[in-house]
């Protein structure tokens, strides 16, 4: 039996219903549709994926295998800080252990790279102030177990106060050229301690270590409904 057309219905595009998701805070229907459009998105593949996982096991096993790889390095290809703003520094944040840890089924491996992507943008968003806590702890641990690199920023620091102190009591701002010597001594003076005392090899480390745990917890984390975490509150 064939249905004829009916005028009055309404058909919205896909890219249309995922902005109304996202603007009205259901993340969480965002994120299982993203998900199930991934899965539905290539007939072929899924039939050819069916195909040998029928006439071969092992063979399924190395597609599933090396689709997740895939997926794993396509999370640093992306930029998770392309959608953040200041405002989102500016709010309170979120709980630590209901909100940005919660529960272990709050975690799931991103069917594709589309829901990866989608996952990291508005994760990196929502807990924003959660993962720059989590820099200032790892540059705070790497700064304990380095010592000299603790010292060199203490020294670049004092270094800088001792200039501005300097600057108040003889006015050096008065002078343009003597101010311009000034200030280019010390940031001379300020480079050579930090490189000397391997400042910017703790500054990496705490920002390559921050980075892989931003982009891995901001990946496997489900979106949830901005709406039902206000409840929660």
């Amino acid at each position: 039996m064939v249905f004829s057309s009916n005028p009055l219905s309404l058909s919205v595009p896909d890219p249309t219903f995922d902005a109304w998701l996202r603007d009205s805070g259901y993340l969480e229907i965002l994120d299982q549709h993203s998900s199930s459009s991934t899965i539905t998105a290539d007939p072929t593949s899924t039939s050819i994926i069916t195909s040998t996982t029928t006439t071969a096991t092992t063979s399924g096993l190395f597609i599933s295998f090396f689709s997740h790889i895939l997926t794993l390095l396509s999370l640093f290809t992306l930029n998770p800080f392309s959608k953040l703003t200041t405002d989102d520094f500016s709010g309170q944040t979120p709980s630590w252990t209901r909100s940005f840890f919660a529960e272990f089924g709050s975690y799931s491996f991103p069917s594709g790279s589309d829901q990866a992507r989608l996952r990291v943008n508005e994760n990196v968003k929502r807990y924003a102030r959660n993962y720059a806590s989590l820099f200032i702890l790892f540059f705070a641990c790497t700064l304990y177990q380095m010592p000299l690199a603790l010292i060199g920023l203490i020294s670049s620091l004092a270094l800088w106060d001792a200039f501005k102190f300097c600057n108040d009591r003889w006015g050096w701002d008065r002078y343009p050229v003597l101010w311009q010597v000034m200030v280019r001594t010390a940031q001379c003076v300020t480079a050579v301690i930090l490189i000397c005392l391997n400042v910017q090899m703790a500054l990496f480390g705490a920002v390559g270590i921050s980075y892989t745990v931003l982009v891995l917890h901001a990946a496997f984390r489900k979106l949830t409904s901005t709406k039902q975490s206000t409840r929660r509150r």
